[in-house]
């Protein structure tokens, strides 16, 4: 199975966001993916949205995951990316919606781990999600467990859901810019993939504030093909099922679990 990673800038505005995905989604069926992963917000960025948060929530959200559903099934290809899902309250889910490529959606991941680090507080504008609807989906012969950026510094949610059965841990992320934070964020990638000898797919916002470098890792935590900090880009790579048996066979780190 072939799985794209695009990288973007977001802006405020759904509609241009929308047409950005659209290129690159069907820049990615061009090359014969399968599914194509997009960052964390995708629908928008926060601190360009105008007004008030809520309000656009409740606007776009319906606009973004339909457009999407129809992106997916014009180009049968399924399609994973984040944005901002009501909650009924006024902080909003940051959510990852995954479709496959009949446009039907399989699954909604709520960001469980919100950034309050790094003198940011994520929270104060956004609910968590609930720690145990954590799933794996499958698409195409393939299962999927899905992430959201700070996630990943949590390696039991990516174990959890190794367990559950993922081949492939799906990252969508707005890695926040710093000192030592592209370290981080690749020395992590690498970490969740070797320790559970998984694929790694991530797709990160490229903007002033947040460091792109997407990227997809193999179980052995060797980057397959990567993008650097580019606000705009694409890369395709052939996931496959064996590449984790033949890992397995000479690292068998979940078979030699003691708990």
């Amino acid at each position: 199975m072939k799985i794209s990673v695009a990288q973007l800038n977001p802006s405020g505005d759904v509609e241009d966001n929308l047409e950005v995905v659209r290129r690159l989604t069907r820049r990615a069926r061009d090359e014969g993916a399968d599914l194509v992963l997009f960052p964390e917000e995708t629908m928008f960025t926060i601190r360009h949205v105008e007004g008030d948060l809520r309000e656009a929530v409740d606007r776009d959200w319906s606009t973004f995951v339909q457009q999407l559903s129809l992106l997916a099934a014009e180009e049968s290809i399924a399609i994973v990316a984040g944005g901002y899902e009501s909650s009924g309250e006024a902080r909003p889910y940051n959510t990852v919606v995954a479709i496959d490529g009949g446009g039907r959606i399989v699954s909604t991941y709520r960001k469980v781990h919100l950034f309050d680090a790094f003198s940011y507080k994520e929270s104060e504008r956004i609910k968590p999600g609930d720690p145990d609807d954590v799933g794996v989906i499958e698409i195409d012969g393939l299962r999927f467990g899905v992430m959201t950026c700070y996630d990943i510094r949590f390696p039991e949610i990516a174990r959890r859901l190794t367990t559950a059965g993922a081949d492939v841990l799906l990252v969508a992320a707005a890695w926040f810019k710093g000192d030592h934070k592209v370290e981080h964020w690749e020395t992590i990638l690498r970490t969740r993939a070797i320790e559970n000898t998984v694929w790694v797919a991530a797709a990160g916002t490229s903007s002033t504030n947040t460091v792109g470098h997407s990227a997809v890792l193999d179980p052995m935590g060797i980057p397959v093909d990567f993008l650097d900090d580019e606000a705009e880009g694409l890369v395709t790579v052939d996931v496959t099922r064996k590449r984790i048996e033949e890992v397995r066979e000479f690292l068998p780190v979940l078979a030699n679990r003691r708990l």
